[in-house]
């Protein structure tokens, strides 16, 4: 096993805390609080400039930049909630620009490969028809219905920090221990 740094090290402790918590958090409410995205941005900060001064400064604005200004964006078309722009507005001063933009890619086919799977296996419990209307929330005509946001969370097929934290620890494993040798 390589020897870490001890930037690496407490990096690797309060990212995969963090990650860990907001999983099980977005998991059991569906809801990622502020109390926890807000005090790992500043830490992230802290950090960068802690250990790697101007220079880990700029990473860590890069890093939030791109996790929360692409997220917003999400938000605000109504693809993604908003306590993943605070997810990865959080993560973004730890990761910096290039592996925020590694975690969202791998986070986005953990989404896909968990979803699907959840899908399938709702259609062999429930059926085609009940899972249908389950997720798609229709009214008879076929049009949308005029549900709130509340409504909509529910319906959602899973936790988005589930993955994240699963690419997030994939990509940190890649980036620490996939360069060696």
């Amino acid at each position: 096993m390589p020897e870490l740094t001890a930037a690496q090290i407490v990096m690797l402790v309060a990212v995969v805390l963090f990650t860990l918590v907001a999983a099980i958090t977005d998991l059991r409410t569906r809801k990622i609080p502020n109390k926890l995205t807000a005090p790992m941005c500043v830490a992230g900060l802290i950090y960068q400039l802690t250990f790697y001064r101007l220079e880990g400064l700029w990473t860590a604005l890069a890093g939030f930049a791109l996790g929360f200004g692409i997220f917003f964006v999400l938000w605000m078309i109504g693809t993604a909630g908003g306590g993943d722009v605070k997810l990865m507005g959080a993560l973004g001063p730890w990761l910096g620009g290039m592996m925020i933009l590694k975690v969202m890619f791998v986070s986005l086919i953990f989404v896909t490969v968990g979803t699907g799977a959840i899908i399938v296996g709702s259609i062999v419990s429930r059926g085609f028809r009940r899972t249908k209307s389950h997720y798609l929330q229709q009214s008879k005509n076929g049009k949308s219905t005029g549900e709130t946001s509340q409504q909509r969370q529910k319906r959602r097929v899973m936790a988005f920090a589930a993955p994240v934290a699963l690419a997030t620890w994939s990509v940190l494993l890649l980036q620490l221990f996939g360069n060696r040798g």
